[in-house]
């Protein structure tokens, strides 16, 4: 460590809105971590660090058509899975479920985590979800799943060897035993689990044993990390993975909720991927506080700079963080058609479809404010804050002349202000805003404000709307809110997009 570094605070989530069910491996002095990412194309994405602190999105692991099938009719919080990410005998390893009927476990692989990756190979033999991969010393590969139940694979074929068979069913009493991973440490191999559902009961628990399978003895001082009955701001922290650290100290990426508003607290951005400290008291793992600050590093870290919150749609690739609704083909998404614009072609007739045309990225701040330049003149579309296909917000623009701001929540949807525009292509905006009453227990954790922009800068605001009904407490599910671009009749343009965290 160099005598001129001075140790700087580091900060929770280390990636934050909705990244859940985080899964990290460490080759050498680099990590790779993969999350969840649903009814979301491209599918699993994948980041890089050097500190276990500061994370940049370095692809997605399933982005052709070949790799991931999501149909037409996949619900909401369908899809991918939990994805387990390891690396063994020179390669990258990532197991997940697709919970598509049909569809199942599959395994790609990749000799650099930034892609490609291979087309998937199906397992199968293997039921349930949250699949683990784990190799004992003799090569035999171990897969683990939900339950807690455990199979031998070949990874490379898929073929299974043996019964399915169960290894440990958690804390008696204790709901939804799942999330399972298996590591061989020092002289036992340790199995860590969630446990208690993923909500706001939900934990880590962990067994030990002197086999990859078992017999498994908990660990006497189980749950090692639950939030559950306190009021600290991190709630439902669970599905955890461990990493040992390049300086052989130890460490746990889990998955935690930032509640805000009054009662019973609403979450918006999703299970963001946290990181805690862990050491190691008479063979069992013990977490440290997950919390908003970490504790200083015991090494450099190294800053990247702040992800590009501007696109202006320059590059016929679009960049890894953008998302669109189950696919993405070409004739529905495009920068090529107009140099130096996207072009979003229809498909569904509104956002409430399932298979709407959206190029969305992940809210990732309390507060903030997006803004896009829209050109309507041959469809109608616009900017959107979307939960799930019965939950969201948008302020559209339509070749009429005239923005509307649109409000689907559950079964209602209504259309909560409209505007005349001026002619041609028109600035559109959203920005969160303090909920009203700060006192009343009932209080939301925001509010979307949508309006459009003058040329001369000059805001318009047309509707403020509770954030809370854009939420998991409301809504149901395992995603998060969603930023984007949409359109729901012709051909829409966007010049540009922008996001500014931070703002009100």
């Amino acid at each position: 460590m160099s005598d001129e570094y001075a140790p700087v605070p580091a900060a929770n989530p280390v990636i934050p809105g909705f990244h859940p069910d985080p899964s990290i491996c460490r080759v050498g002095e680099d990590y790779y971590l993969a999350c969840s990412s649903f009814e979301y194309f491209p599918g699993i994405p994948v980041f890089h660090s050097r500190d276990l602190v500061n994370w940049v999105q370095i692809g997605n692991a399933l982005d052709r058509p070949g790799q991931l099938r999501l149909p037409r009719d996949t619900p909401s919080s369908g899809g991918l899975y939990a994805p387990t990410l390891r690396h063994h005998d020179g390669r990258f390893w990532l197991i997940v479920t697709n919970v598509t009927p049909g569809e199942g476990n599959l395994i790609v692989t990749a000799t650099d985590p930034a892609g490609p990756w291979s087309d998937p190979v199906r397992l199968p033999g293997v039921p349930g979800i949250d699949p683990d991969l784990a190799w004992d010393e003799d090569g035999t590969c171990w897969c683990t799943v939900a339950g807690v139940s455990q199979i031998r694979i070949d990874p490379g074929t898929g073929e299974t060897f043996g019964e399915l068979r169960p290894v440990w069913s958690g804390t008696p009493g204790a709901a939804a035993p799942e999330a399972p991973h298996l590591y061989r440490i020092g002289d036992h191999w340790y199995l860590l689990i969630a446990e208690g559902g993923t909500e706001r009961g939900h934990c880590v628990s962990v067994a030990r044993g002197p086999s990859p399978d078992g017999p498994f003895e908990p660990c006497p001082a189980n749950p090692i990390l639950t939030r559950r009955s306190t009021s600290g701001p991190v709630q439902n922290t669970g599905h955890a993975d461990l990493v040992q650290a390049v300086d052989g100290s130890w460490w746990m990426v889990l998955l935690g909720v930032r509640p805000q508003g009054g009662t019973p607290g609403w979450h918006v951005l999703g299970r963001e991927t946290f990181l805690a400290p862990v050491s190691w008291v008479d063979g069992w793992p013990v977490v440290g506080e997950v919390g908003p600050e970490l504790p200083t590093m015991p090494w450099p870290l190294v800053p990247t700079p702040p992800s590009a919150e501007r696109d202006d749609f320059a590059s016929t690739e679009l960049r890894h963080s953008w998302i669109s609704l189950l696919d993405r083909p070409a004739e529905h998404y495009s920068t090529r058609e107009r140099p130096g614009w996207l072009t979003l072609r229809a498909r569904g007739a509104s956002l409430d479809e399932p298979d709407a045309v959206l190029l969305g990225r992940r809210q990732q701040h309390l507060t903030f404010r997006a803004r896009t330049l829209i050109d309507p003149a041959e469809g109608s579309g616009g900017l959107a804050v979307r939960l799930d296909d019965r939950h969201h917000y948008a302020v559209e623009a339509r070749p009429d002349g005239t923005a509307r701001v649109i409000a689907r929540i559950g079964s209602l949807r209504t259309v909560a202000a409209e505007l005349p525009l001026p002619t041609g292509p028109v600035v559109l905006t959203v920005h969160t805003g303090r909920a009203p009453e700060p006192h009343d227990a009932r209080t939301g954790p925001d509010t979307l404000i949508f309006g459009v922009e003058a040329s001369d800068g000059t805001m318009t605001d047309m509707a403020s709307l509770d954030g809370r009904y854009l939420s998991t407490e409301v809504a149901g599910g395992f995603t998060g809110r969603v930023v984007g671009l949409y359109a729901t009749e012709g051909a829409v343009h966007f010049d540009w997009f922008d996001y500014l965290p931070g703002h009100r």
